[in-house]
């Protein structure tokens, strides 16, 4: 009788490896590139979700359902305020006015133990855009990440 052995020779083996370390180290840039993408469009949803609740506590001040002093331009005086809420002075229940069930991080702010408020750059109403500064007020957030998107913008020009 004549016996033969099945298997791989080693030389199949070292040729199966090489090809799939070859195929892994295409896939690397494209898994980089998904996830920096992922955190970009959760940098876009939390300013546009900060922006638009500025906006609206804006828009209630305006409207005299939020009581502000002469001179004041009717801004949020912290990111805070637009989760801890604010009295609706219209109420006559002394109800009040929430804008944000809950205040997002900044997805490339390094420290996560920081308050989420404290991730985000601040600009106030006296500010200028080139320059943004906080001060007594939230006019607008922007990014403190020093890098730059995938479309080459710099995630603090958001």
């Amino acid at each position: 009788m004549h016996s033969t052995c099945r298997g791989f020779t080693l030389i199949e083996l070292v040729v199966t490896l090489a090809l799939l370390g070859v195929l892994a180290m295409l896939a690397a840039p494209m898994t980089e590139a998904a996830v920096q993408r992922s955190r970009e469009q959760a940098l876009r949803e939390s300013l546009r979700e900060i922006r638009s609740a500025i906006d609206r506590y804006h828009a209630a001040v305006e409207q005299g359902r939020i009581a502000r002093r002469l001179g004041e331009p009717g801004y949020p005086p912290t990111l805070d305020v637009l989760v801890e809420g604010v009295p609706d002075a219209q109420d006559p229940k002394g109800g009040r006015m929430y804008f944000l069930r809950r205040l997002p991080r900044d997805p490339f702010f390094a420290d996560r133990s920081a308050r989420p408020a404290a991730t985000w750059g601040l600009r106030s109403y006296a500010s200028p855009a080139d320059e943004p500064r906080d001060g007594d007020d939230v006019y607008d957030v922007y990014s403190t990440a020093a890098g730059t998107a995938l479309d080459g913008t710099a995630y603090r020009e958001w």
